[in-house]
């Protein structure tokens, strides 16, 4: 029910994202944008539970990603979702459930990477094209490492009645929180770079804002 980091370089428009199979699937993304060469890069984050997604957070970055590999990582367990980029965390959504908010914790998801065409909606709203006489266009990774339990023969490694010291001396991650100095690190990423937040765009939700938007 969990997966925790991976290390990738963005070069391009590229996506890394959890996601179960189905209609009502769960996901959880990380995906760089596309830009004017000069401009910064844009690293958008997505949460869908049941299918349902319109929860994004959109960042600049601190440093140029096409310039080096840096470590992008997501923790996932019950009670959150935290974000990170190089160790600092940029986004943390928390399970919400008692106000109704849908949390991904039932489907197993897998991990897919890719680098695709979305032209008509990332670069400015459709109106920057990509530029095919660069191509071909390529992402390398690095480092990669992912700790979670394991969804076979419809049962999952880690189990709910068990604790993770018990199922597991590597999995201090399935009761993770930030600390006093991660949280001071959050909140200085997302008053710095943070460039969009979907809890703020009240024309978006004209009937309100989703009700996690209301909690601090």
């Amino acid at each position: 029910m969990a997966l925790k980091y991976g290390g990738i370089i963005f070069i391009y428009i590229l996506d890394l994202q959890l996601s179960s199979k189905g209609s009502t699937w769960d996901e959880i993304d990380f995906e760089f944008l596309g830009n004017l060469s000069g401009d910064p890069y844009i690293l958008h984050t997505n949460v869908f539970s049941q299918g349902k997604g319109n929860r994004e957070q959109q960042f600049y970055l601190w440093f140029d990603p096409t310039a080096d590999f840096h470590t992008y990582s997501i923790l996932w367990n019950p009670q959150r979702i935290i974000f990170s980029v190089d160790g600092t965390p940029i986004r943390e959504f928390k399970n919400m459930e008692s106000l109704g908010v849908p949390f991904p914790k039932n489907q197993p998801m897998r991990i897919y990477s890719s680098l695709w065409n979305a032209d008509d909606w990332a670069t400015r709203g459709g109106l920057v094209k990509t530029d095919w006489t660069q191509a071909p266009f390529t992402a390398s990774y690095r480092n990669f490492n992912a700790d979670a339990c394991v969804w076979s023969n419809g049962a999952s490694s880690c189990k709910s009645n068990t604790s993770p010291s018990s199922a597991s001396t590597n999995r201090a991650w399935f009761s993770q929180e930030m600390d006093s100095a991660k949280q001071q690190r959050l909140q200085w990423v997302q008053k710095n770079y943070m460039i969009y937040n979907y809890c703020n765009d009240t024309k978006r939700f004209p009937q309100g804002l989703p009700p996690e938007c209301n909690m601090s």
